[in-house]
């Protein structure tokens, strides 16, 4: 023990400092930390969107926003699946080859997906730029044929698209709704606007 008598309004001034500079650096931290997240204007260049498809159930379509564009997934029924084969010879390109919007090599199949029962699409008519409806709702419907397979409708101007977002011919939408870049993270986690091998 030290006979120095404790020097009380140095021990406050220290512990003062030291809570400021403690709070001072954790001021600092959080703006630093946060920069890591993209901003809201790299978001709207295209900063990619995870989604979580967890609780999607066959016939259920979610929406997300990716590059300021609706973006679509649609968990297909089986029966949905199966009328893609049913579609085909009514569609403008059923094999997604016009290059307007170059589908992605993963997507240039039947069900324009990676996995057939989820389909990732823009929903944005390739027409004049409306968002088409669901119309999954199989049968005879106004506006639409008597053997109707379920998929979108343009009501601006009557294009139609099956639930792979391929067009049907003689439509004022010439070509199918674009595949944006996607990848699974998970079969849960859904990656929108990256498709590069982690």
């Amino acid at each position: 023990m030290s006979d120095t008598p404790v020097d009380t309004s140095k021990r406050t001034w220290l512990i003062a400092s030291g809570c400021a500079g403690a709070a001072g650096g954790v001021a600092v931290a959080v703006p630093f930390v946060s920069s890591f997240q993209p901003s809201e204007k790299a978001k709207a260049a295209g900063a990619a969107v995870e989604v979580d498809i967890s609780a999607l159930q066959p016939g259920e379509k979610l929406t997300v926003e990716w590059r300021g564009k609706p973006v679509w997934i649609l968990k297909r029924t089986p029966e949905q699946i199966a009328s893609l084969a049913k579609t085909e010879p009514q569609l403008a390109d059923p094999k997604s080859d016009r290059k307007t919007y170059p589908t992605p090599e993963y997507a240039k199949n039947q069900h324009r997906s990676i996995k057939p029962e989820i389909f990732v699409g823009v929903g944005i008519c390739t027409h004049l730029g409306c968002s088409p409806g669901d119309k999954f709702q199989t049968g005879p419907q106004p506006s639409l044929p008597d053997d109707w397979n379920g998929g979108f409708l343009c009501a601006c101007h009557g294009s139609t698209f099956d639930v792979a977002g391929r067009v049907f011919k003689n439509k004022p939408a010439p070509d199918n709704l674009e595949i944006p870049p996607h990848m699974y993270l998970s079969d849960s986690r859904l990656l929108i606007g990256e498709d590069k091998k982690a």
